[in-house]
């Protein structure tokens, strides 16, 4: 039986939304998106040889990134929750998109222009925007977001980097999160209590318990599970190639975020369900196939970082080449609905304003 959210939540907070629109903002899709518009079957054919394996694993597909995805297109996709789960999504969180700029305020500055809470957009609650603690100019491009938009709550640095050189890597080099210079260029954030998103992958783990241990009192959020890359299939030059593989990448991944989960300033997104980068690769997967399969992600997360610490994100449009949206809303409240409906408003409602600081009550 699918679960329903009507009664346990008056509408969905979503915590993992990207908005973007590559004609206009600098990104790395941005120099594909005028050739796909003109040519998109073209450009699909070429993909291998226009884009990186890491890059191509991640996308799938560029319908999605070479597209704008903007709060019409959003609103469209979240439509289908209320027929999957009974209520709709009521606000979202915008997590930075790789913003590729000098000055990373102008994303924060572009997103107060766009039209959420219009033509059945829901509402944006908050902005963590980009930026970098090793930069000398990390403590103003915090205040300039903060500037910029009353909504700003933290900052995400994409971190991620896997020992497979074919597997998407987000920075040029590995323990950047415990290096000298970020940890000291975090206390800025730090200092105007703000929220820290972390995007690594599994084997990163180790890195977000040394953040986590030198400063207690932040709170990090932790993307996608801390994405144990290749456990639903083969990625990258040789990860995840064999079942014996798999089982331990998942057993790792375990272990580390039980770890990490032993530290309460550490919050678990329960984001990147239909995620690319965990191997997965059956398009179209419905809602129980997919609660089936994320089911150990999960559960495991809920279990180590308990009722208080885990909140939902959708990671859209990113999941999106995967599954629908309602789906992903779907398979997750089946998965926790055993719970109980205490849980089920914590993670897609509550914990969402407590930890990023929204008005919604």
């Amino acid at each position: 039986m699918s679960a329903n959210l009507v009664g346990v939540v008056p509408g969905i907070v979503d915590t993992h939304l990207h908005q973007w629109d590559p004609f206009i903002t600098p990104r790395e899709a941005s120099r594909l998106a005028p050739l796909y518009r003109r040519a998109p079957r073209v450009v699909e054919r070429l993909l291998p040889v226009l884009v990186d394996k890491g890059s191509r694993d991640l996308v799938l597909t560029p319908e999605h990134v070479a597209r704008p995805y903007l709060p019409p297109t959003y609103a469209a996709d979240v439509a289908g929750t209320v027929d999957a789960v009974g209520v709709g999504v009521e606000a979202a969180v915008h997590i930075e998109a790789d913003w590729h700029s000098e000055d990373p305020a102008e994303e924060t500055v572009w997103l107060e222009t766009l039209p959420f809470g219009q033509g059945g957009a829901p509402q944006l609650a908050a902005i963590v925007g980009r930026g970098d603690p090793r930069s000398p100019t990390f403590a103003r491009v915090l205040d300039a977001h903060a500037r910029a938009s009353s909504r700003f709550r933290g900052i995400r640095c994409l971190t991620s980097w896997h020992p497979d050189a074919k597997v998407k890597r987000w920075i040029d080099r590995e323990g950047v999160m415990r290096s000298p210079e970020f940890l000291r260029g975090f206390a800025a954030l730090a200092e105007r209590g703000l929220s820290f998103d972390a995007y690594v992958y599994s084997n990163q783990l180790s890195d977000v318990l040394v953040l986590a241990k030198e400063y207690p009192e932040t709170t990090i959020v932790l993307d996608h599970y801390a994405t144990p890359v290749g456990w639903l299939g083969p990625m990258g030059r040789s990860t995840g190639r064999s079942e014996a593989e798999r089982a331990d990448i998942l057993s790792r991944w375990r272990d580390a975020i039980a770890e990490v989960a032993q530290h309460r300033n550490v919050v678990s997104k329960q984001s990147g369900l239909a995620f690319t980068m965990l191997g997965l690769k059956e398009v179209g997967i419905g809602r129980p196939a997919l609660a089936e399969l994320v089911a150990p992600l999960v559960d495991h997360t809920a279990d180590v970082f308990g009722e208080d610490r885990l909140l939902f994100g959708s990671n859209f449009p990113m999941d999106k080449s995967i599954t629908s949206y309602a789906t992903i809303v779907g398979a997750l409240a089946d998965i926790l609905e055993p719970r109980g409906p205490r849980v089920l408003r914590k993670v897609f409602r509550d914990n969402a304003v407590s930890v990023y600081r929204l008005t919604a009550r």
